[in-house]
């Protein structure tokens, strides 16, 4: 994957996630009417690849404005992600020299590799995790629109158990998955339908597009790497 086909596959990407979560927005205050729609639009010319680094840049602005009209990412880690890859495509894009563009491009799949590499070693070191509990009080107890259906999972300890080390194996071992193109390919689809489960379970739609929005930054970085070593 060349460096081009992948920033632009990632503005792509990123504009189409950024659509999704402004909709959500469309109901609200007239004044965040205003801001998600106008960033509905530019995410509609980064689409159609309008003057793409001068959007982009627009975009960041405005990413600035929201954030100081909710003091902060409002909603987590989904908006953290959004934010870092909307200033790895405008530093990808701004940077003086193709090799500084390759590491503002290389950091974005830097930060990926890191995400789910924490995450897991968050959740090892933690005695609820490994012992299956965490999961049955998401299912048991937790406010996620968890169906009533999938709330007898948390009578199924056994199950739980394999489920969560499942999950922590493959965050932990995830970098492993850069030596090769075909096992980085089979860890991004089973990381892919990781986070869609995550969004029908327990409705946590906004992870899914921003998070595959990166994914084209760390394709072009293990091609890049270790193809050419």
């Amino acid at each position: 994957m060349t460096f081009d086909y992948a920033l632009r596959l990632t503005e792509v990407l990123m504009s189409f996630a950024f659509i999704l979560q402004s909709i959500e927005h469309l109901k609200s205050f007239n004044n965040e009417r205003i801001l998600f729609s106008l960033r509905i639009v530019l995410s509609v010319l980064l689409v159609i690849d309008f003057y793409s680094a001068w959007v982009i840049a627009l975009l960041f602005l405005l990413a600035l404005i929201i954030l100081h009209r909710f003091q902060g990412p409002y909603n987590g880690g989904a908006d953290r992600m959004g934010l870092l890859v909307l200033v790895c495509l405008c530093l990808a894009h701004f940077a003086p020299t193709p090799y500084w563009q390759e590491i503002a491009f290389g950091y974005l799949a830097l930060q990926l590799v890191l995400s789910y590499l924490i995450s897991g070693w968050v959740k090892v070191v933690n005695p609820d995790w490994r012992s299956g509990r965490a999961l049955r009080d998401v299912f048991q107890f937790s406010t996620y629109p968890v169906s009533d259906s999938l709330r007898g999972f948390a009578d199924s300890p056994r199950l739980l158990f394999v489920m969560s080390w499942s999950v922590m194996l493959f965050e932990l071992l995830f970098p492993l998955s850069l030596f090769s193109t075909e096992s980085l390919v089979v860890a991004l689809v089973i990381a892919t339908c990781f986070h869609f489960a995550n969004a029908c379970i327990f409705g946590l739609n906004r992870f899914f597009w921003i998070w595959i929005a990166a994914y084209p930054s760390i394709l072009w970085l293990q091609q890049r790497v270790f193809t050419s070593a």
